[in-house]
């Protein structure tokens, strides 16, 4: 099976040693993803719907990189910090996911890495064998 490996250029990356996103075979793996733009500068400070939206962007982004569709998408794992923003996360999941309904768990945690972070997500994608190859 070819594994091949992509990066977002993240200094984390590196300290931590993972991979923005990972395609082995037809599934690809997105990491956990926070609301940074390529300047390390958070997106939407203090709004959940807003950071949720930016990440979601972020992760079809490498979904397509990779080779899949958003309609790959097969799985979604959502962290909040706060479990009472947890419609305005999922109204964000349902403009992006509505129509293509990918699993998804939700689940309120302590901390993320941030104080600032308010949404982490992470993606699965199944390429399917009319999915351009990656």
């Amino acid at each position: 099976m070819h594994i091949k490996r992509f990066s977002s250029g993240s200094k984390w990356e590196g300290i931590v040693g993972y991979s923005r996103a990972v395609k082995a075979g037809p599934i690809i793996e997105i990491a956990g993803t926070v609301a940074v733009d390529d300047k390390g500068k958070i997106v939407g400070p203090g709004n959940p719907y807003e950071q949720a939206k930016y990440i979601l962007g972020k992760i079809l982004t490498y979904v397509g990189l990779a080779g899949g569709k958003p309609e790959d998408v097969v799985r979604t794992r959502i962290y909040i910090t706060n479990i009472s923003h947890w419609e305005r996360v999922a109204k964000a999941h349902g403009e992006v996911f509505g129509k293509i309904r990918p699993v998804t768990t939700m689940v309120e945690v302590s901390a993320l890495i941030s104080p600032e972070y308010l949404v982490e997500i992470e993606a699965t994608a199944v390429v399917r064998e009319d999915s351009a190859p990656g």
